[in-house]
Parts: structure tokens; C-alpha cells; sequence
């Protein structure tokens, strides 16, 4: 089985959408799980999706419209953190019929999506899904959380690239201080624990957190570290 390096490379090699299902499918049976989807809108509204969903239930989500009350959808949109199912409100009779069809076509249990915005209001979600107790579902997040992260905003980065007219931010080198204080913001640091570590103040860690953000073309500090990351500007 690939390592989760090895998929990451073959994603930045990848030249068509079809290689995002490819790597859908290598995410899904690396980390285990289920389900693993991505999908995209882009600036100019139309859609693309990706992932291990049978066709059979694509087609009925399709067949029902269910865009329009999915909660999963309709939850994350005003997000910008990746959220877990269960923190979604499923109290409406209709929600609650949506999730017993969708376990009822295999899209498990549980889930967690995490939301990723892009340039002139792309929005995308990459989604995994699978079937265990509520226990080995948040041991597995905790375990992996901060990595899919990175792995979503990589594929979302990668889905950007073809679309057309769509051109990459340059790549800009970052300052030392920039490098550290991202570095220890992708290792699980608080910003008052880099500031400390980097004996500056938070104000002045702002500062470089935000120029930093500004050169990589990142919408916020997790987007930053994702594409610092992704560009091996920083190692962690």
C-alpha cells in the first residue's frame, strides 16, 4: 500500500480530474476508511466531484436533489473548520431521513469534512466516511486530523490547476522568522506556545503569521501551513 508521501507526490504529478479519483481511492484504502470524497465549486459554478461513493447512491443524491437539504452541505458552507458529523444538526424529520438512506447505501456512520475555500468563492469539501463507534471514530480523528488537513487543502490546490484561466499565486520565499513560527503552528503549537518558544510577542508572531500568509496567497493560517508544507518550504 502507498505511503501517505508517495500519494501526496502523485497528486502534485497528477494533469487531469481523473487522477483526483485515483487518489481518492489510494486516500480511502490508506487510511482505512470507508468513504473518501472531494468536491468542488468552482468561481464559475460548476462542479466536479470525486470519491468512492457506489453509483448508486451519487445517482439518488443526484435523482433527489438532495444538495438542497443535505445537512453535511448545508452545515460546513458557513464553516471554515473541519467538522464531525455528529456536531451537524440532524433534528429536522428530513435530515434524519437523509442519514438512514445514506447508511443504507453504504456512506457509513460516521463522518468528517473538512471545508476549503479558494480564490473568487470556490468552495470544496473533502469528506471522509465510514462505519465504526463513536470511541474508534474520535480516536481516529485526534490520531489524524491535523494531516488531512494538509491532504485536503493539497487536493483542492491540485483541482484549482484546472480550471480554466486559473493561474497559481507565485511561489514567494519566506523569512526565517516566517519559516519558524509556521513550523511550529504545523507541529500542534498554540500561538501563545510559538511566541514563547520564539521569546517574541504574540502581537509580533501576527505579524509574521500574516506576511506569511500574505506571500503563500493562503485565506488563513491553516491554508498558510498547508501550502507551506505542500511547497517544502517548511519541514515538520
Amino acid at each position: 500500500m502507498p505511503s501517505l508521501d508517495a500519494i501526496l507526490e502523485k497528486l502534485e504529478q497528477a494533469r487531469a480530474l481523473e487522477d483526483l479519483q485515483a487518489a481518492s481511492e489510494e486516500l480511502r484504502d490508506h487510511y482505512g476508511v470507508s468513504h473518501i470524497v472531494y468536491h468542488w465549486v468552482s468561481s464559475t459554478g460548476e462542479q466536479y466531484g470525486c470519491g468512492t461513493y457506489s453509483m448508486e447512491w451519487v445517482e439518488r443524491y443526484v435523482e433527489q436533489d438532495y444538495l438542497r437539504t443535505d445537512p453535511v452541505i448545508k452545515g460546513c458552507y458557513s464553516r471554515f473548520h473541519p467538522i464531525d458529523w455528529k456536531q451537524l444538526d440532524w433534528s429536522s424529520k428530513s435530515a434524519r431521513q437523509f442519514q438512514a438512506e445514506a447508511i443504507e447505501y453504504g456512506v457509513g456512520n460516521q463522518g468528517y469534512s473538512i471545508p476549503v475555500r479558494g480564490p473568487n468563492g470556490q468552495f470544496a469539501l473533502f469528506t471522509l466516511c465510514h462505519d465504526c463507534s463513536d470511541e474508534a471514530w474520535a480516536q481516529f480523528i485526534e490520531k489524524h486530523r491535523r494531516e488531512l488537513i494538509i491532504v485536503a487543502h493539497a487536493m483542492n490546490q491540485k483541482a484549482l490547476e484546472f480550471e480554466p484561466g486559473r493561474e497559481g499565486p507565485p511561489i514567494t520565499a519566506l523569512s526565517p522568522r516566517e519559516v519558524d513560527a509556521i513550523t511550529y503552528l504545523a507541529q500542534g503549537y498554540s500561538r501563545a506556545q510559538t511566541a514563547q518558544t520564539l521569546s517574541i510577542s504574540e502581537h509580533t508572531l501576527r505579524v509574521y503569521i500574516e506576511s506569511a500568509r500574505h506571500k503563500l496567497g493562503a485565506l488563513n493560517t491553516t491554508h498558510a501551513v498547508a501550502r507551506a508544507m505542500q511547497r517544502g518550504l517548511i519541514m515538520v
